[in-house]
Parts: C-alpha cells; structure tokens; sequence
C-alpha cells in the first residue's frame, strides 16, 4: 500500500514537472504575441499620421505621382509657410481655439447646474421637465437648421463668434449623463451638508463636482472634439 501511495505521488509530481514546464515555456511567448499584436494595431493607426505629416512635406509632383513615395525625396519646409499665408491658417486656428474654449467653459457651467438642479433639488414638474428634455434628443438635429437660421438672423449673429457658441451651448445628452452621475452620490452627504449650513453651491463645487470628475473630463473632451 505505501509501495503504491509512493509510486502516485511520484508520478503526480512528475505531471506537476511538465505541466509547470509548458507554462513556462507558454507564458512568455504568449507575452510576446500579445507585444507582437499590439505593435501591429499601433502601426496602423499611426500610419495615417505618418502619411499626413509626409505628404505635407512633399513637392506637388512627387505628390501626384502614380507610385507613392514613403519618404519625402526634398523635404520642403516652405510648404507650411505657403499653407499659413496662402490659407489663412493662423486665424482658423485662432477661431478653432477660442470657439472651443468658450463654448466648453460655458456648456459645462450649464451642465452641471442643470444637472445638480434635476438631480438634487425637489421642485415641481421636475421629473416631467426632465422627460421632456429627453424627448428632445429624439428629435433630428436637421429640423432645427431653418429656425436657428431665422433665430440666428434675427438676433444679428451673422459672421460672429457667438453663432458659434449660443445655439451649441446646451446639449441635453451631456445633462442626462451628468445627472446619473450625481444620482450615484449617497444623497445624505447633501442632506449632512445642509445641516451644517452648506449652501447648494458650495457642496455642488465641493462635493459633486470632485466626485463626478471622470464624467466632467469625458463631457470636456467630447465637446472640445464636436466645437
């Protein structure tokens, strides 16, 4: 019996031998062909950067050549003085800057009051404003075109930087997902902070906004992309 019990436990530690044995030997090239795809997939998207930045170095005929090139035979530096002179570039970017900046600022002002108010405040109506506004989003953004227009030229807008920024500065979506957002903080931090004097501004700042911080960062970068 003990003659037995030896002979399993030799050949379980021998099964533990090879199988501990084909982990290592398993385990890096697993490491590797991870590393391998993901170098791969950073190739291709880097590659259309690359592209872009290459071709902007080009001469015109090497650029409507019938084979392309994979590196500029004359780099011409002189391309991108020609581009902010001919085109104006430096006053677009001006305009792309500011009319982010200022819309980004002020639609998250917006937000967050808008949605500290649905969140936290009891008002009446609030759930039936709080539906209507959803039943805007399912509205198509291409109905509002003629009467932002008329809007837009009614007010004298035309060919300033505030039809760029007023009509853009509410965003419904933006209010929903930051409203959900504050719903998740335990309602008795505002109820504790109004006890001991809190003003709904000053726990809105101190409290919510840190703790909803993810979502305000995600709201910054998607309006910054859409201004």
């Amino acid at each position: 019996m003990s003659e037995n019990n030896n002979k399993i436990k030799v050949m379980h530690d021998r099964n533990m031998q090879h199988i501990t044995l084909a982990q290592r030997l398993l385990k890096p090239l697993m490491t590797a062909g991870t590393y391998l795809f993901l170098s791969v997939m950073a190739l291709i998207v880097l590659f259309p950067f690359y592209w872009m930045i290459i071709s902007s170095l080009k001469t015109l005929t090497e650029y409507q050549l019938n084979i392309p090139t994979f590196w500029p035979k004359e780099i011409m530096l002189s391309n991108y003085t020609e581009a902010f002179s001919t085109g104006n570039l430096g006053r677009l970017f001006f305009n792309t800057a500011y009319v982010g900046i200022v819309s980004t600022i002020l639609s998250l002002v917006i937000t967050i009051l808008t949605a500290f108010a649905l969140a936290r405040l009891e008002f009446k109506g609030k759930n039936a404003l709080f539906a209507a506004l959803l039943a805007t989003m399912m509205i198509p953004g291409e109905l509002f075109t003629i009467t932002n227009y008329q809007t837009v030229n009614t007010f004298n807008w035309m060919n300033t930087y505030t039809v760029l920024i007023v009509p853009f500065l509410v965003s419904v979506f933006y209010i929903y997902l930051l409203r959900q957002n504050f719903l998740q903080i335990p309602n008795e931090l505002y109820l504790a902070a109004k006890v001991d004097g809190t003003s709904d501004f000053k726990y809105l700042w101190k409290v919510m906004v840190p703790l909803a911080l993810p979502t305000l960062i995600s709201i910054t970068i998607l309006k910054m992309m859409g201004a």
